[in-house]
């Protein structure tokens, strides 16, 4: 059964859904942080529960992070996804906290020529873990904020907060 909280912070209020793992750490491994009204946005489902007090471990790491006391969640995830998203989505977690990458740079990293940049630009979009999963650390090839479904200004702040350091491919 997927269980959902709503998170509040200094962008607005998180959907986030989750489910309940043998393994799982902090409660719930989390499917899906959206912002509502978002792009490809979703809305809480009749069959979902509302849990609060499953997503305390949760809530706390959001917290922590949005006072710049941490720098990762380490939450267990659950998302699903195909296996070119899921390989994609990899190397969206290995981007360091503070940095940003472009859409090109990724696609190399990710084993893949540069006529598939759009598809893995896709992958990106196709992110359903905000923030957690950052993908909000991928810039255009000129630096340029795009492609953010919570907006380019989140994407802004999101960046701001983690002072990230824009460099232009060489």
């Amino acid at each position: 059964m997927r269980l959902y909280t709503t998170i509040t912070g200094p962008l607005g209020e998180l959907l986030v859904t989750g489910k309940r793992t043998a393994a799982a750490r902090g409660g719930v491994a989390l499917v899906s942080v959206a912002f509502p009204g978002q792009a490809r946005a979703f809305g809480v489902r009749p069959e979902w529960r509302r849990d609060d007090d499953a997503f305390t471990e949760v809530r706390r790491r959001f917290r922590e992070y949005f006072a710049g006391e941490r720098t990762g969640f380490g939450l267990d995830l659950a998302a699903g996804g195909t296996a070119f998203q899921q390989r994609v989505w990899a190397a969206l977690e290995a981007i360091p906290y503070g940095e940003t990458t472009t859409y090109g740079t990724l696609t190399g990293r990710v084993g893949e020529p540069r006529d598939r940049v759009r598809a893995v630009a896709a992958a990106v979009g196709a992110n359903p873990l905000l923030i957690v999963r950052p993908c909000h650390r991928v810039v255009g090839a000129d630096g340029a904020l795009t492609g953010y479904a919570g907006g380019i200004e989140r994407k802004r702040h999101l960046l701001d907060h983690e002072a990230a350091q824009q460099t232009l491919p060489v």
